[in-house]
């Protein structure tokens, strides 16, 4: 038993959520999202209350079934509140900044590295070594923050990369004389 699953995602006020089938679509203040069920699981909406069960006992609609409830709440999450990722950059002369649509990253190579920023997404920087990603649909706001740590992910002698604020970097000695 999925005991995510078993929780109901409550509809807040002044949010409007439309059920047609395995169609779930979810309409607040930040925007309108929509999201497609599985077909092993079923999606009824009561009142101001979506619940998610197992169309069968099969392995498979028991593992999508809290999958499809949190995926349901995440968009009903994101269009009331939006999510937000923050990232640090370590490193001298490593900076930021956001020229219009793109994001200027100065990661000590030889030339900056533009990231285009992409639609439903905010970036912003309030300091050169801070980059702050936010939306309303999680999956884009964690690709886009994954993407951008990429382009110069943390190593562990100096510490010197894009990381994630809330992430540890395990370091390394150095070499020894």
């Amino acid at each position: 038993m999925s005991r995510i699953g078993k929780k109901p995602v409550v509809i807040p006020a002044g949010v409007t959520a439309k059920v047609d089938g395995q169609l779930v679509q979810v309409k607040g203040a930040k925007g309108q999202l929509e999201f497609l069920a599985p077909d092993d699981v079923s999606v009824v909406q009561q009142d101001n209350v979506i619940s998610v069960d197992p169309r069968n006992e099969t392995k498979r609609a028991r593992a999508l079934w809290g999958t499809a409830r949190a995926q349901i709440n995440n968009i009903v999450v994101g269009v009331t509140t939006g999510f937000e990722k923050k990232l640090e950059i370590t490193g001298v002369g490593y900076r930021a900044a956001v020229q219009g649509k793109t994001l200027q990253l100065a990661l000590g190579y030889s030339h900056d590295v533009s990231y285009p920023i992409p639609a439903g997404i905010a970036i912003v920087t309030p300091k050169p070594t801070e980059i702050s990603i936010s939306g309303m649909d999680r999956r884009q706001v964690g690709q886009v923050a994954a993407e951008i740590r990429a382009l110069r992910p943390p190593e562990p002698y100096k510490g010197k990369g894009v990381k994630y604020a809330n992430e540890f970097i395990f370091r390394k000695e150095g070499k020894k004389k």
